[in-house]
């Protein structure tokens, strides 16, 4: 099963100027909890805004230079080149950016999405694909209201593909 994972802002924002756009320690969290022992596909600005590979997941990197090497990260040139390296796995998560969320969900190359709604309005250079309810059903939603720790009310959103 092949899931994207990403927090949006309310108006579908994830991001400016390569890099986040706030900061919520339950998304972080929760992020680390479900992707920690599985293989994580991401573009390569992603991987550069990361910095560096995640502890305990595989690292899959997709850039169009084909000279780029990264210690500890897979590297391919193409979406369904990423897809072909996890074939063999239960779950696998696409965790941005931007182009290789809405690429996937045009293939309709995903099964889930598992997206943080974080309930504010951010200035952003980089936004989430819309997300069609004729194609994705949502199945589940918890909402969580703002704390000390976490400065928007944010949900946690799960779809499934309809068709």
């Amino acid at each position: 099963m092949i899931t994207i994972i990403a927090a949006i802002g309310s108006n579908n924002e994830l991001g400016k100027d390569n890099d986040l756009i706030w900061h919520l320690p339950a998304d972080l969290k929760r992020f680390k909890k479900v992707t920690t022992g599985h293989a994580i596909i991401m573009g390569r600005n992603t991987f550069e805004s990361i910095g560096k590979p995640l502890p305990n997941r595989r690292s899959i990197i997709i850039t169009r230079n084909t000279s780029y090497r990264k210690e500890g990260c897979e590297i391919v040139h193409s979406l369904e080149a990423a897809i072909e390296l996890i074939k063999d796995q239960d779950d696998a998560f696409i965790i941005g950016g931007a182009q290789i969320y809405k690429e996937a969900m045009k293939k309709n190359l995903v099964d889930q999405l598992d997206i943080t709604q974080v309930h504010h309005d951010f200035e952003a250079d980089v936004f989430f694909p819309s997300i069609d309810v004729a194609l994705w059903e949502e199945v589940s939603r918890e909402h969580f209201s703002k704390n000390e720790n976490n400065l928007y009310n944010y949900s946690f959103i799960s779809f499934k593909r309809n068709v």
